[in-house]
């Protein structure tokens, strides 16, 4: 979400160090898109301009309070208007003031790349199709299928509905010309009759 006068300098700036990341960049020019963007899709980071377009802040507030987007990594951008303070208690990462030094911008991506990866990999999910086999508290197996893969868990799919609770033994066999047993313990975070998530 950037005013018109960061389409110059601060938006080639933003624009030629994301490229250089090859990171993916999409503009809104005001707080209504914006939110409504945010609002349905998930983004790694984010560039808020507080000052110069109407709501930033307070689009800032509501993405940062947002489902899709509480982990986003923030960059607020104040022109004299919004204190660095305020826009950090309002959930920035970040804050450049303007006219941002090139050398202050750079470091500042220095570090929000590692960080927007990290979410990157976290949030990511890979879609699969792989029986899992599962062992309740009482030793029974039975198997169901996973939906998707991510750094974090797994999503399965249930045939009936499984009531499972607390940390379970969970087994799959990871692809390969010769297959492995992948065992771990993991905890049920999330069910309903038809799915459950797994940590």
């Amino acid at each position: 979400m950037l005013a018109r006068d960061l389409r110059s300098h601060l938006l080639g700036q933003i624009k030629s160090t994301f490229s250089a990341h090859a990171a993916s960049l999409e503009l809104r020019q005001d707080s209504a898109s914006a939110l409504e963007l945010t609002g349905r899709r998930y983004f790694d980071g984010l560039v808020i301009d507080c000052d110069q377009v109407v709501g930033g802040v307070q689009a800032l507030t509501e993405i940062r309070n947002s489902r899709s987007n509480k982990n986003a990594l923030i960059i607020a951008v104040i022109n004299g208007l919004t204190s660095a303070e305020t826009a950090l208690d309002s959930g920035a990462n970040f804050v450049l003031s303007k006219p941002v030094q090139e050398t202050r911008l750079q470091s500042v991506l220095d570090i929000a790349f590692p960080k927007m990866e990290s979410e990157h990999r976290r949030y990511f999910r890979y879609e699969t199709d792989l029986p899992v086999r599962l062992r309740n508290h009482l030793g029974e197996a039975f198997t169901v299928r996973m939906k998707n893969v991510s750094e974090g868990g797994l999503a399965l799919k249930l045939v009936d509905p499984v009531n499972l609770t607390g940390v379970v033994p969970v087994e799959f066999d990871i692809p390969s010309i010769e297959p492995q047993a992948f065992q771990a313990k993991a905890e049920v975070v999330w069910s309903n009759s038809f799915e459950m998530g797994l940590r």
